[in-house]
């Protein structure tokens, strides 16, 4: 149904667009799919060449745009940069002024040195500033010439004060002691007069210091009228005086308090014409320098903003332009890829429902297209082969389902005759053991049939004596009771020896033909398979050595562990030790860890060729084929081992050094009778081995 209503649509006939559809498609299928997919690559690429272009051309009118943005910005950094350093040097000598210090001294060095070179490198070879660079290097000169002329007049404040202040009070200091000293009692008419001075010299000196550091009119003035309070009591001290050493010293202290009033009014000129100096030059330069910065300023940030313009709309016009032609060739290109990818989905479309009406078995639809000389073309025509081979394939196909359901038949047969011979593998080396235990139980039983017969006639013998008329002696009564003890303990011995053979193959035998889970012991399993192995070392000059301890105890199959031994022991003897060669065969075990135990079955033999290594698990494979080897018995040893024991098996051997087999197997099999066989068939065994 599904292949009818395609066939329906496809047969349904076009209208106008479809008809000028088709026109079209027929047009550009006359060109290879190759060139269709070249022509739009080369439209990209006109597009990519046509837009580098123009982003190329607009790049350098940006270009050229951002750089004076960026040439007014690093000139806006260095005016920002003089103005910081001209106005932190004028704190710097603000505070000099006020307390001078070598250290403030050294750093108004270092920071005049920067602005210095701030002028001479950056702004005289910045385009922008060198025509203004003249106008602040004289603004800035000026500014440190007037440092320079104000530390000169700090010098002379500075000695003033030393000389003028400092001193005068230093000796009025003096000659205050000198005078208390003159007094003798704290009664004396001069003592008030005298505190009262001495007080308005201490305030003096306080008031004098206050206005020489901070400048202070107060202090000013406290510093003048607690001088004139000095003058005012020196007189009336005059006239008090006891003696002519307070006299002498009081006219002293007048002419020294004459002498600070002076000097302290020529240090109020000095400190005001540094300050003068300070506001007309430092500070007014200063000023100047900033005014004329923020002059430069506000000619860069104009410009600043008139290239910023200039630059957004530079962008904005290469945008609006590559916007157009991106827009103009979109278009283009996905009318051109419209129209090619239609030349190729159509055609392709075609393809798909004649694969689908293939797939659904509807072979009598034609494939259309096959005649176009592009790659669908192609295609169509390989469609077509494939619908004429699906119409050979379904001729044949009743054929080859008659001959797979005989080569099935015959694979069947064949998995039976080989699971019936590796059945009877199995069973050989049982059949083996069968007979060699029945020869070796004869001995013991021939000798025992023997020793009865004698011992029989030996007593005949015995009662015809105890009866005949000449009595019986007792030489005779003992050699008949020697005789019958020498009888009875090899009558005893050989039927024992008999007795054990039979017991020990019994064990086997019933472990070999059931196939039973239960708990046994290592030792005992090897000691009973090492005694029914017994008849064929006789045969051979072979030596077996057994070493596994007592208390090993295994949760399995011992009729698996005894055919695995079994197997590994007539192997050995048909290819270690072949044409009666002498050698030594170990058998070892011991614990691995808690939950496994490792047998070791070890030969000294002729051992192995890596490739005879290679395939000695796989089944039907044997270097003794002539001889009537089977290749099956150390299959079935890695089979019982991995699958029903659940453990792992390793081969070593090297040629002329002999073989070993490493027998892993957990304590508890994991395994059980049911996994060696999987729908009736022997599963192959894994290449798990060591090849070495």
């Amino acid at each position: 149904m599904i292949a009818t209503g395609h066939s329906e649509h496809a047969d349904r006939p076009p209208g106008p667009i479809g008809r000028l559809r088709a026109r079209l498609v027929g047009v550009l299928r006359a060109v290879p799919i190759r060139w269709r997919i070249l022509s739009i690559a080369a439209l990209n690429s006109a597009v990519v060449v046509v837009l580098v272009g123009m982003i190329w051309n607009g790049a350098q009118v940006l270009g050229s745009a951002w750089d004076d943005v960026r040439q007014v910005r690093e000139s806006d950094r260095i005016l920002a940069l003089l103005e910081s350093e001209t106005g932190r040097l004028q704190n710097l000598i603000h505070r000099y002024i006020n307390q001078p210090s070598p250290d403030l001294f050294a750093e108004i060095l270092l920071l005049r040195e920067a602005v210095l070179g701030t002028l001479t490198d950056r702004a005289a070879k910045d385009p922008m500033l060198s025509g203004s660079v003249e106008e602040l290097e004289r603004t800035t000169d000026r500014f440190l010439n007037g440092f320079g002329e104000l530390r000169t007049v700090q010098a002379t404040i500075a000695k003033t004060y030393e000389e003028q202040v400092q001193g005068p009070a230093r000796d009025m200091a003096g000659l205050y002691s000198i005078i208390e000293g003159a007094t003798g009692h704290r009664d004396a008419l001069i003592w008030p007069s005298l505190g009262k001075s001495r007080e308005a010299f201490t305030a003096m000196l306080v008031a004098a210091n206050s206005y020489y550091l901070s400048l202070s009119t107060g202090a000013a003035d406290d510093a003048r009228r607690n001088t004139e309070t000095i003058e005012k009591t020196i007189p009336v001290m005059i006239d008090l005086a006891d003696n002519d050493l307070q006299r002498m010293a009081l006219q002293r202290l007048g002419a020294r308090t004459m002498a600070l009033r002076e000097g302290f009014a020529k240090l109020s000129e000095q400190l005001t014409s540094r300050t003068e100096l300070l506001r007309n030059t430092i500070d007014a330069s200063q000023a100047e320098a900033i005014g004329a910065i923020d002059d430069l300023s506000i000619k860069m940030r104009r410009r600043e903003q008139k290239a910023q313009e200039t630059f957004d709309r530079t962008l904005a016009d290469i945008s609006r332009r590559v916007l157009s032609i991106a827009m103009i060739f979109l278009g283009i290109i996905l009318a051109a890829g419209v129209l090619i990818a239609l030349s190729i989905r159509l055609p392709l479309q075609q393809i798909m429902t004649a694969m689908r009406a293939i797939t659904l078995g509807d072979l009598g639809r034609e494939v259309q297209g096959t005649k176009a000389r592009d790659e669908v073309g192609a295609m169509a025509r390989a469609v077509e082969v494939f619908r004429e081979n699906a119409i050979a394939k379904r001729q044949t196909e009743d054929e080859l389902r008659a001959s797979k359901e005989k080569a099935e038949s015959a694979l069947l047969e064949l998995n039976t005759a080989q699971q019936n011979l590796i059945d009877a593998e199995r069973l050989a080396a049982l059949g083996g053991l069968v007979a060699g235990v029945a020869h070796e139980v004869n001995n013991p039983i021939g000798i025992s049939l023997t020793v009865a017969s004698s011992f029989a006639r030996r007593t005949e013998i015995f009662e015809a004596q105890l009866r005949g008329d000449g009595g019986l002696r007792r030489s005779q009564l003992e050699e008949f009771v020697q005789s019958s003890r020498d009888a009875a303990q090899q009558l005893v011995a050989n039927l024992q020896r008999a007795g054990e053979l039979i017991q020990s193959f019994k064990q086997v035998a019933v472990d070999r033909s059931h196939a039973e889970r239960r708990q046994f012991s290592l030792s005992e399993a090897t000691d009973q398979i090492v005694a029914s192995l017994r008849p064929v070392l006789k045969r051979s000059p072979i030596t077996l050595k057994v070493d596994v301890p007592e208390g090993l105890l295994l949760d399995g199959y011992p009729g698996s562990y005894g055919q695995i031994l079994t197997n590994l022991f007539l192997n050995a003897a048909n290819h270690a030790f072949a044409d009666g060669r002498a050698g030594t065969i170990t058998v070892s075990a011991r614990p691995r860890g808690a939950e496994d135990i490792e047998i070791i079955f070890a030969d000294d033999g002729a051992g192995m060729t890596p490739d005879v290594q290679r395939q000695a698990f796989d089944p039907f494979f044997t270097t003794r084929r002539n001889e009537g080897g089977t290749g099956l018995g150390l299959h079935i040893v890695y089979n019982l081992v991995t699958q029903q024991l659940g453990g792992r098996m390793m081969l070593e051997s090297k040629l002329g050094q002999g073989t070993t087999f490493r027998i892993i197997m957990p304590r508890l099999a994991r395994g059980g009778a049911q996994s060696t066989e999987i729908d009736g068939t022997s599963q192959w065994p894994n290449r798990t081995m060591s090849s070495t």
